[in-house]
């Protein structure tokens, strides 16, 4: 991406909230351009990393994926080591906003799901049904920052939502980012590019959900 005349920036952080930059349209007789601040403030709802899931055909594509990112999968085997990561959805989240209840049934593999939280708390909703006898189970979590989510065994199928984002519940260490990039609980690393955007972090919820793809 670059600056009207200038060089390439790095990060979309790099512009200034009220940066007249903007992404244009595919069709602008029904769509608006974007500013940046627009687009980071409550525009960008989720990104794809390695497997690029075809949201219309509901299926990943054939062939070999795109390479997953080698910091995050190599955190995630550490974690969790037997789980290949190979894609994943990134989710950002404001207060108010909302996932609708579904299942993740596109992944030719029965390897559990993996599920980060930073930022704001999150409640979260997990319910398996038994068509034998009627029964349903269900569970109410509070994600917090940090929080490391495994959804395997039966689990691994179940209907899932995020219902509500609470406010004001990002740790203080979070809240200064991307401006303040130093190690929780100090405020000593502090990035001058992204000055503008002090506190960004400390509105939203960002939610890595990573799965192996295929067996």
């Amino acid at each position: 991406m670059k600056s009207p005349g200038g060089p390439q920036k790095l990060s979309f952080f790099d512009f200034a909230p009220t940066s007249s930059s903007h992404f244009p349209p595919i069709d602008s007789s029904t769509h608006n351009s974007l500013s940046v601040g627009q687009f980071l403030n409550r525009k960008l709802r989720w990104m794809t990393l390695g497997g690029q899931y075809d949201w219309t055909k509901k299926a990943y594509p054939e062939g070999s994926p795109p390479g997953f990112p080698e910091d995050i999968a190599s955190l995630i085997q550490d974690i969790f080591p037997n789980i290949q990561p190979e894609a994943a959805i990134v989710n950002f989240y404001s207060p108010g906003d909302t996932l609708s209840i579904h299942r993740d049934v596109s992944e030719s593999s029965d390897v559990g799901l993996v599920s980060i939280s930073l930022g704001c708390d999150a409640i979260f909703l997990a319910g398996l049904g038994n068509a034998h006898n009627g029964e349903s189970r269900h569970v109410v979590l509070r994600l917090k920052s940090g929080d490391a989510m495994y959804m395997s065994g039966p689990s691994r199928y179940a209907w899932h939502s995020v219902p509500r984002i609470v406010a004001d519940t990002c740790p203080p260490y979070l809240t200064g980012w991307p401006a303040n990039t130093g190690p929780p609980g100090l405020d000593s690393t502090i990035d001058d590019r992204f000055e503008a955007w002090r506190g960004w972090m400390a509105g939203k919820r960002i939610n890595l959900n990573i799965r192996q793809m295929r067996d």
